[in-house]
């Protein structure tokens, strides 16, 4: 039995060991066990407590985002406004220039925001900038003598890697938890209409731990700790995280542009699944299906048809309507994709550039929302994308993944056509699918 027990602290010696930050074991005796102090020491000064003052446009804290993401409990509209307090977690990742990365549910309607370092320094910061879509906000302090974390690439990490996750969880201060990486890419649907990628964990995540670190052994950042799934509101080990490299790209379009500039193929699009597959006798059976290229865009120039089957980008398996568009939100306006395809049963690829999402005013109604063209199986419709919290359009009761079919009764099929119907009406009649629901909004 000990001599089993040596081997299995020898092996996990040697795991920790190589893969950490000088991560030297402590001794009981003459008994070594490894520890990631080491590490903790090195990462920890990175991640500080975000308090936050908000305007809460609800009757209670019930509707506030933070509450809604980690309790799941629903929407609920209210009265009148309060000033409330949050707390939440950010990370430095330029000391330089004293940028942090939050998640945007921490600090939007922020009318006042502080950070504390670990060693309990207080600083007010800025927002530079915040994306809805992928709960991404960046934050800004003068300070000198920060100390940042390095990125690590999140494409790099597998299911199994050990992880540590450090942040703020009900307040408490600089908390550090461990666990393992559990699973790559989930859509879970937390960031209703927006676009996910998560990285779960099982290191224990808690509300005031959004916008932390998760930290690989060799001490560099790999996600922004953003959510959880609970039924009781506290940890089961199901926590997610936006990946280093989304993070980060959201990070550099906000600095470089003062805004984020989404990719666009320009597709309508439907999802392929078996029992479409056997009605058009195609030879895979999940993807993209194009039914309809605009005028000018990436797609058209790339060569795309509509009765193309999109099965791949970059190398990445698309299965749905909804893969794609997720897969193409992620990315840059002007990044180069590489598409595979199926078009007559045969098996092609081609390359593009891809255009820029344009944020359109199509009535004031409307404004917080973005639009797509859907991604479901229907023939006609407008997705909803995003919409941000107390803004005209969610106030209206529009909800991101909502799918606009009708507009005064007329169908629409893109973005163009809302937009026209909508610019010669004061008040519009939406017709609209959500989940296995259809209802008529009104909009003024």
């Amino acid at each position: 039995m000990m001599t089993k027990n040596r081997i299995l602290w020898s092996s996990l010696l040697l795991v920790l060991t190589t893969t950490s930050l000088a991560a030297l074991p402590d001794r009981i005796g003459d008994q070594a066990f490894p520890s990631l102090a080491p590490l903790v020491e090195n990462a920890s000064p990175a991640v500080v407590n975000i308090r936050v003052s908000q305007t809460v446009t609800r009757r209670s804290l019930h509707g506030d985002e933070a509450f809604r993401r980690f309790f799941g409990i629903p929407d609920s509209p209210g009265r009148g406004s309060r000033e409330v307090a949050s707390a939440g977690s950010g990370v430095i990742v330029d000391a330089e220039r004293g940028y942090i990365l939050t998640n945007h549910h921490v600090v939007e309607n922020a009318s006042k925001i502080q950070i504390s370092l670990i060693n309990g320094d207080l600083l007010d910061a800025t927002i530079v900038g915040s994306d809805p879509a992928t709960d991404i906000a960046v934050l800004q302090v003068e300070a000198d003598n920060l100390t940042e974390m390095p990125f690590g690439d999140s494409n790099a990490i597998r299911v199994g890697d050990f992880v540590i996750a450090i942040g703020n969880p009900f307040g408490l201060g600089n908390t550090v938890t461990s666990g393992i990486i559990s699973a790559l890419s989930r859509r879970t649907g937390i960031n209703r209409g927006g676009y996910e990628d998560f990285i779960q964990t099982d290191a224990s995540i808690n509300p005031g731990n959004s916008g932390g670190a998760l930290v690989n052994m060799q001490g560099e950042l790999v996600g922004i700790n953003s959510a959880i799934i609970s039924r009781s509101g506290g940890n089961v080990g199901i926590g997610f995280a936006v990946p280093a490299e989304i993070a980060s790209s959201i990070m550099r379009q906000i600095l470089d542009f003062g805004e984020v500039r989404r990719g666009l193929l320009g597709v309508s699009i439907q999802t392929i699944d078996a029992e479409a597959a056997k009605a058009l006798n195609a030879s895979v059976n999940s993807g993209a299906l194009i039914s309809l290229v605009e005028t000018g865009s990436a797609a058209e120039k790339a060569g795309l048809k509509v009765d193309d089957i999109i099965v791949a980008v970059n190398d990445k398996k698309v299965t749905s309507g909804s893969d794609l568009r997720n897969m193409i939100g992620l990315m840059g306006s002007g990044e180069d994709v590489n598409i595979k395809y199926i078009r007559g049963g045969k098996t092609h690829t081609t390359t593009t550039i891809l255009g820029q999402q344009k944020v359109t005013r199509i009535h004031p109604g409307l404004d917080g929302a973005q639009f797509a063209a859907a991604s479901t199986n229907r023939n006609s419709g407008v997705e909803v994308t995003v919409v941000e919290p107390d803004s005209p359009a969610s106030q209206r009761g529009l909800r991101g993944g909502d799918i606009i079919e009708q507009v005064n009764r007329q169908p629409v099929r893109t973005l163009q056509q809302l937009t026209e119907i909508a610019s010669n009406s004061n008040i519009l009649f939406l017709l609209v699918q959500r989940g296995d629901r259809t209802l008529m909004l009104q909009i003024r």
